[in-house]
């Protein structure tokens, strides 16, 4: 079979969902980080940026010309490993309003349905950054207790990574 037919095969069958389904995880985290409103959002308006936030584990590469301006519409295209397995990952940018949010929504990915909300603050100690996301994983009964915790340590990293990157280091 031509290369070019398994990659069709293979996004079709990763394609998300149109619609959400009636059952959707939710994950939130906050994390204060010291530097301005502005100054926060167009780091994260740098979709290159996103390379930094994730884990070493997930082998995240994007392969979608750098730099790419940030808004509606825009489709991002990478890949993570999971499990030792190269998985396809296109998100679409459905809502950018600088400075206060932007929302992307998966595409082609590993998850079922995947709508993800950065949302940013001023407070007194600089910016709060506000991650929500919606999500149901394929095979809910045999996958949701394993993407849970995946989630949640990818998201954990990602803390730690804007604490880092936020306070002088790399």
């Amino acid at each position: 079979m031509p290369f070019l037919q398994l990659i069709a095969i293979h996004s079709r069958f990763l394609a998300a969902d149109i619609r959400a389904p009636q059952k959707l995880e939710r994950l939130h985290r906050d994390v204060i980080v010291p530097a301005s409103l502005s100054e926060t959002f167009a780091f994260f308006a740098d979709a290159a940026n996103l390379e930094r936030l994730t884990p070493p584990w997930l082998q995240f590469w994007i392969s979608t010309p750098m730099p790419a301006q940030m808004r509606v519409g825009l489709e991002i295209a990478y890949r993570i490993s999971l499990y030792g397995f190269t998985v396809p990952w296109r998100s679409r940018i459905d809502v950018y309003q600088p400075d206060v949010c932007f929302v992307d929504q998966q595409i082609v990915g590993p998850y079922r349905w995947w709508r993800h909300e950065h949302r940013f603050e001023a407070v007194p100690d600089g910016t709060r950054v506000i991650d929500r996301v919606d999500y149901a994983p394929r095979v809910r009964w045999l996958s949701g207790a394993l993407v849970r915790r995946d989630l949640g340590r990818i998201f954990n990293y990602r803390q730690e990574a804007l604490r880092r990157i936020f306070s002088g280091g790399s």
